[in-house]
């Protein structure tokens, strides 16, 4: 495809640091099944100008991530065929400054701290809802009234009620913050 677009400097960035080491020939290849597609980079090199190699960890290619989960999603009868995933990238960025209030005055992660906090469930809840809750509290820790929910890389993100996320979104785009997001928070905000 980058031939076809005349394309002359190309920046490859992949998730698999030996095939990017193998790649970038700083590292022999044993495995016989790759040496063909090896070759065929190789070729593709010659072709352009410039090509480099950028090895990129899994947990900071999110973006790799979706596009793998969307070409195993895609099927065509012809199981050697692989269509182009069109991609569109924007020039400026999307923000989200809309926050809806809760109808019961309660944040979304209320039951969620009530029963990391007390073990108790809501008072209407079923067998499945108790499940679920039991689930969903596993990406969660509660600590001095304050909930975090767990990220994949093991980070903490506060939870915030619809006040709370107003507040904030209106101090981030008001600039209140500078570059450096933790500038917001109160030193009662931070784990120790």
């Amino acid at each position: 495809m980058c031939i076809d677009m005349n394309i002359q400097e190309l920046l490859v960035f992949g998730d698999l640091d030996l095939l990017i080491h193998q790649v970038r020939e700083e590292w022999d290849t044993k495995n016989s099944k790759i040496l063909p597609y090896l070759h065929h980079v190789q070729e593709l090199r010659k072709r352009l100008t410039k090509m480099e190699f950028q090895y990129v960890p899994r947990v900071q290619n999110e973006f790799a991530d979706v596009l793998a989960t969307m070409s195993s999603m895609i099927q065509h009868p012809d199981k050697h065929f692989i269509e182009p995933i069109p991609v569109k990238i924007y020039d400026h960025l999307a923000y989200c400054a809309h926050v809806e209030e809760e109808a019961d005055e309660k944040p979304w992660f209320h039951d969620i701290r009530e029963y990391l906090a007390k073990g108790e469930y809501p008072e209407l809840a079923n067998p499945t809802h108790k499940r679920t809750l039991q689930r969903l509290s596993n990406s969660f820790f509660h600590s001095g009234g304050i909930l975090y929910m767990r990220t994949p890389d093991l980070g903490l993100l506060r939870c915030v009620d619809a006040k709370e996320a107003s507040k904030l979104l209106e101090e981030i785009h008001a600039g209140t913050c500078s570059p450096h997001m933790n500038s917001c928070l109160n030193k009662e905000d931070t784990l120790g």
